[in-house]
């Protein structure tokens, strides 16, 4: 039907074109999936909650149970991995009566702020989990049944319900860390209603309640990211809770204004408070600088100052513990983001180097050259100081000479620098803003890898490795995929990885995602496309790309090359001209002379460098297409935006990627005879619409049907 056809046709020249880069780089996406896409592949699937909406505030992925538990608003959810989020697990847990109604007459928002937003959810023991939400802006905690493993429960102890003020922060959107350790939970956070009052605390277990010294002026606006256990070595009275946050500092050369600068700081899990010197406060407390620049002409650095977010990739037995860690500047002059790299060893001897020492407010700051007193500030009492002669079994025997050293020296002069000097990963910018990282160890036919998953501020996730070139040179980024993974544009406020079930799991405010990992098959059905894909987890078995499993008793014909991407030497078995002359067809093109012509030519990737060739009508040879005004090379293909009869001919579009050539599409371009039956069909952006006894002819941005 003519309505129909004129529809469709005048919707099609609405589109814009966009003219294309010749040579698209390695940090374009090779692979984009809509959120269309990763739902009817099976890849993905989306917990919204039984209103449409959980303003999700805090997820815990147990692995151990095979649930994940998530926190809302007013309520809880658990989610059992195994299965299809059909059943999920619901407990309602508004604010307590009064509550909401004091938090609206103290000016706040009843809608964003007057509730109870679930922001801990930390396992208490085999059976519980302890939760806290910001109960209308009086922070409550409480415990949750769980039940055992194999179980799928979930209820509120209601006679276990008290203030959370010091677990939990009063507002549902302050920055916040928190960890549970032997039966303490140890926060990072703001614990007064206006958030002024930074503090880390320790609560809630058998050992003494701490907190910072409000004087000794330790935290300044931090804005916390991450805690975490981690121990320094075999003695387990030796470890240490460390938290990763950013401050604003006074100029640290003594000059106006602040700066922002990120933080590793850390206490001792068994500290215990001074006898007569910071008396239920910390006494083992440090920091130190974590540094993430790019090195620049003459020494100069561009800084990323602003820690967005932190993982923990827990070593095999024998390795360090490696810290990956995701900045952002605070430039105005750019908006950048970078990943940075750090090794605990590298961590530990920054926290045993010299201690940074400031004469006065306007002096600089240097190392602290005087005698250090023993026990070391900031060591943990263990076997190093309960020693004959050495009676220091806790921090209240620690001499008072040595707590005031603590308290005046909490930060290390030196700084903590990343692996190799610099980041592994640098985008600048982005359309899109970078909030939190996961990443993946994986074991390749070439080596070892290590895939980040990047969240984003659109609803999105960024997979990409970094390969590392040796010495100083700059890694090489490659993006193996952008998914959307919500079909609604929403920053990504959590992500957790699940090694065993190759799955990752993100959450939003409107909700949160089950993605896999990979899935090979997308990325074709040939060999030079499964490598030229460079993903760890994918390879070549000789009869399609599917998952890469490393030490398997039967070997098969297995293709992969991570660090170069060459089909070339990878995929000999198949022959480039033959499998180009086999697979692709020439399709006729009609054009009219003097009218516009689009010829489209959409490559499987966005890396790959896009070539036209023409071959002339009697000619043995072709030639290259030159493009100029009245040629344009877009990103869906060529537009002649008035066509010549010596335009005709067959053109022939190649992609080049990693050196190696492939044919996408060969078009024979012909004049058009409008007296032809077989003139039913044209060509218009690239679509060929046929509609019975009509053609169509146009130009960009305007549509004319013509009845044959």
């Amino acid at each position: 039907m003519v309505p129909s056809a004129w529809a469709i046709c005048c919707l099609l020249g609405g589109l814009l074109l966009r003219a294309g880069s010749p040579s698209p780089g390695p940090s374009v996406p090779r692979l984009r999936l809509s959120y269309r896409d990763l739902l009817s592949a099976n890849r993905s699937a989306i917990f919204l909650g039984p209103r449409g909406s959980l303003d999700l505030r805090a997820m815990y992925l147990d692995e151990y149970r095979d649930c994940l538990f998530l926190g809302g608003r007013d309520a809880l959810y658990s989610l059992q991995l195994d299965q299809a989020w059909l059943d999920p697990r619901e407990v309602l847990w508004p604010p307590q009566p009064g509550q909401r109604e004091e938090c609206v007459r103290k000016g706040r928002d009843p809608l964003m702020e007057c509730a109870n937003f679930v922001r801990v959810l930390q396992p208490h023991n085999r059976t519980h989990l302890l939760v806290c939400g910001t109960g209308a802006f009086q922070p409550t905690c409480a415990l949750i049944t769980v039940g055992h493993r194999g179980e799928h429960v979930l209820h509120l102890e209601p006679g276990s319900v008290e203030s959370g003020r010091g677990r939990c922060p009063h507002e549902p959107s302050r920055p916040f860390a928190s960890t549970f350790v032997g039966g303490d939970l140890y926060t990072g956070l703001t614990a007064d209603f206006l958030g002024r009052e930074a503090m880390i605390f320790r609560s809630g277990g058998p050992r003494p309640a701490l907190r910072s010294d409000s004087d000794q002026n330790l935290l300044h606006d931090p804005r916390f990211v991450m805690a975490a256990r981690i121990p320094d070595n075999s003695d387990r009275d030796d470890d240490k809770v460390y938290f990763f946050f950013s401050e604003t500092v006074p100029s640290p050369d003594g000059g106006p204004g602040r700066v922002t600068v990120s933080r590793v700081g850390r206490v001792c899990v068994n500290d215990a408070g001074g006898q007569r010197v910071l008396v239920n406060k910390w006494s083992t407390f440090l920091k130190a600088r974590l540094v993430c620049s790019v090195p620049g002409l003459g020494g100069a650095e561009t800084h990323f100052d602003q820690l967005e977010d932190v993982f923990l990739l827990w070593p095999k037995a024998g390795k360090s513990l490696e810290v990956y860690a995701l900045f952002s500047t605070v430039s105005a002059v750019f908006q950048g983001f970078a990943v940075c790299v750090y090794h605990m060893v590298d961590i530990w001897e920054v926290f045993k180097g010299p201690f940074a020492h400031q004469d006065g407010p306007q002096h600089q700051w240097g190392p602290y050259g005087g005698k250090v007193p023993f026990p070391r500030p900031g060591m943990c009492p263990s076997k190093m100081t309960a020693q004959p002669g050495r009676p220091f079994g806790s921090t209240k025997d620690y001499p008072d000479e040595v707590l005031h050293f603590a308290r005046a020296h909490p930060l290390m002069f030196q700084p903590v620098r990343p692996r190799q000097g610099r980041p592994v990963l640098v985008k600048t910018h982005l359309a899109q803003q970078l909030r939190q990282i996961v990443v993946d160890r994986v074991e390749a036919e070439d080596g070892t890898y290590d895939v980040m998953f990047l969240g984003t501020d659109s609803g999105s996730v960024l997979k990409v490795i970094a390969l590392q070139a040796g010495g100083s040179a700059e890694p090489e980024e490659v993006v193996l995929e952008e998914l959307q993974v919500f079909k609604v544009p929403t920053p990504i406020t959590e992500m957790e990885i699940s090694v065993k079930r190759q799955m990752l799991y993100v959450g939003s405010r409107l909700g949160v995602a089950r993605l896999q990992l990979h899935q090979c098959e997308t990325y074709g059905s040939a060999c030079a496309e499964c490598c030229l894909a460079r993903d760890p987890y994918c390879a070549w078995d000789g009869a399609s790309c599917t998952h890469y499993r490393p030490g398997t008793s039967k070997r098969r014909f297995r293709r992969q090359d991570i660090r170069h991407g060459n089909p070339a030497l990878q995929c000999l078995g198949q022959s480039r001209e033959a499998e180009a002359a086999g697979l692709v067809a020439t399709t006729t093109v009609y054009g009219t002379e003097h009218n516009s012509t689009f010829l489209e030519c959409l490559p499987k990737s966005p890396q790959a460098a896009v070539r036209w060739f023409l071959q002339r009508p009697g000619d043995e040879g072709s030639d290259q297409v030159k493009t100029d005004e009245r040629v344009l090379q877009t990103e869906q293909g060529l537009l002649f935006r008035r066509l010549s009869r010596l335009d005709a001919g067959t053109y022939t579009c190649t992609t080049l990627e990693h050196g190696f050539s492939q044919m996408v599409v060969r078009l024979a371009l012909e004049g058009k005879n409008a007296g032809k039956k077989a003139a039913k069909s044209c060509w218009f952006l690239g679509l060929r619409l046929r509609w019975p006894g009509y053609i169509l002819s146009g130009r960009v941005g305007r549509c004319f049907c013509h009845q044959q």
